[in-house]
């Protein structure tokens, strides 16, 4: 059984990905959630960065979410598309999910419990959230949809989901394609699942707090009271 290390489900988009690609895939394995703070740090004795996520199988230990998904494509069916096409432009766009968008992530911090009016994008945040349209838009046409490489949720569909998510707290605008896929992701039973659970938590980081704070004017804090840690 697959060991899955992941942090707070409030905050952790990392996260996210593995555990929503093994929930939909129906893959078994065991929740191991630390909240972020000092006792992150009891995962260096798994992971050398001591970073979530992190999968454990039998004495393999995989980290990084991009490392993950490529180890369960090994040795499970239907993580990417069966199409070669499809499959390498999922390869690539999830690759540039992984590693780019830096002002989203900067400036849309993840924070489910939390609506946000956000500050007046930078260029940077709106080339961002552009490029996630023209990413989802191109995905649903040239794979007919539901999701971006066909009928199935597969792994490109994972790596735009704390996207859903941070679309929700943010409410940018966007096309009725964009905002139709974004909304068919939030619909899924995982993903309820996970944000009932996020909302559920009652630890606090201060320096995810502080990033939602510097984000914009907070309208709504739909998360259980805090307890600290």
């Amino acid at each position: 059984m697959y060991e899955l290390y992941i942090a707070n489900k409030n905050y952790s988009s990392w996260s996210l990905r593995p555990w929503i690609l093994m929930k939909m895939l129906a893959i078994p394995f065991v929740e191991k959630l630390t909240p972020f703070g000092d006792s992150l740090s009891a995962l260096s004795d798994l992971s050398p960065t001591g970073k979530v996520p992190c999968l454990v199988s039998g004495k393999t230990v995989v980290w990084d979410s991009f490392s993950i998904v490529e180890f369960l494509a090994e040795r499970h069916e239907g993580v990417w598309a069966a199409d070669p096409e499809l499959r390498a432009w999922s390869r690539s766009v999830s690759a540039e999910m992984h590693s780019g968008f830096m002002a989203l992530r900067d400036l849309f911090t993840m924070n489910l419990g939390l609506r946000i009016r956000p500050n007046p994008y930078s260029a940077a945040l709106k080339r961002d959230i552009d490029r996630i349209e023209s990413i989802w838009t191109q995905g649903l046409a040239r794979s007919g949809g539901p999701f971006l490489a066909g009928s199935r949720f597969t792994a490109v569909d994972a790596f735009f989901c704390p996207v859903a998510f941070r679309f929700m707290t943010y409410s940018p605008t966007v096309g009725p394609e964009a905002r139709s896929y974004a909304e068919r992701l939030r619909s899924l039973d995982c993903m309820e699942q996970w944000y009932q659970a996020a909302l559920q938590e009652t630890w606090r980081d201060e320096e995810h707090e502080a990033e939602a704070r510097a984000a914009g004017k907070w309208l709504e804090d739909l998360r259980a009271e805090e307890v600290a840690l």
